[in-house]
């Protein structure tokens, strides 16, 4: 009994000085420090969450504004493109394709049959796209009773440039620094040959269908529009209102 009794204080001995020896070694300060910042971190991070699940901050992608919709009892964030479509602004800010074309398609049927006395204002800055899909937004432009006026603010390029032309006659406008770029369609095909034929036909067909439709847009021969579309065409604002392609240019205000 007397040596267990020896060996349990010769290892309570060793414990003790192993604690000390740790307490005063280096790393002591490095130890507590971390403590206190740990637990400093703990108490600021459970503040901020505190603090910001009383604000309502603004979503980070796609911008957005405060919106109430009427009989709402508070505001909302709600997509800017939405925003303005309530304002009857439309943008044409992507490459055309179908789900672009329909979206905008299934806007200016909406603001038509809410207001079809008020005009629509469609913003071009575009590089162009599906000729098809395009189409399909200028058939509908044609289509609704609201005119709808088109400004070109940056680049209108390939079938952006002819839904700038396509807008309410004396209402097509671009800002001054604007630029348009017409050229005839593009288009590939592979496949057997007859197949390749067919493809090449209906590329044809639909250049000259896009000639007659920019001939009546600006006014020109059939003849001048496919010399024009031969080759990529770049124009400036005052170009672009020389060859009819759009009314105005929007002078910026002078301070």
């Amino acid at each position: 009994a007397m040596q267990k009794l020896i060996k349990a204080c010769v290892l309570a001995l060793i414990f003790s000085e192993n604690v000390v020896a740790l307490i005063t070694s280096p790393y002591r300060s490095k130890f507590i420090t971390g403590t206190l910042n740990a637990g400093l971190k703990t108490a600021k991070t459970t503040k901020q969450s505190t603090q910001s699940s009383n604000l309502v901050m603004m979503p980070i992608g796609v911008p957005k504004v405060a919106y109430r919709l009427p009989g709402a009892p508070s505001a909302d964030w709600v997509d800017i493109y939405n925003r303005l479509y309530r304002e009857r602004i439309i943008f044409l800010g992507q490459e055309i394709d179908d789900e672009m074309a329909n979206q905008i398609i299934g806007v200016l049927l909406y603001l038509d049959n809410e207001n079809s006395s008020k005009p629509i204002y469609m913003y071009v800055n575009c590089p162009g796209g599906s000729v098809i899909a395009g189409l399909a937004i200028y058939d509908t432009m044609q289509h609704i009773k609201s005119e709808v006026i088109t400004i070109n603010t940056g680049m209108a390029a390939s079938m952006a440039s002819f839904l700038l032309a396509a807008g309410a006659k004396g209402k097509r406008m671009a800002l001054p620094h604007s630029r348009v770029m017409i050229h005839q369609p593009m288009g590939g095909a592979q496949g057997q040959a007859e197949d390749i034929k067919v493809e090449a036909t209906q590329i044809m067909r639909i250049r000259d269908n896009i000639v007659k439709m920019y001939s009546m847009m600006t006014g020109r021969t059939q003849e001048e529009i496919t010399v024009a579309l031969d080759r990529d065409n770049f124009m400036s604002a005052q170009a672009a209102l020389e060859f009819g392609l759009i009314d105005k240019i929007i002078e910026l205000r002078k301070e």
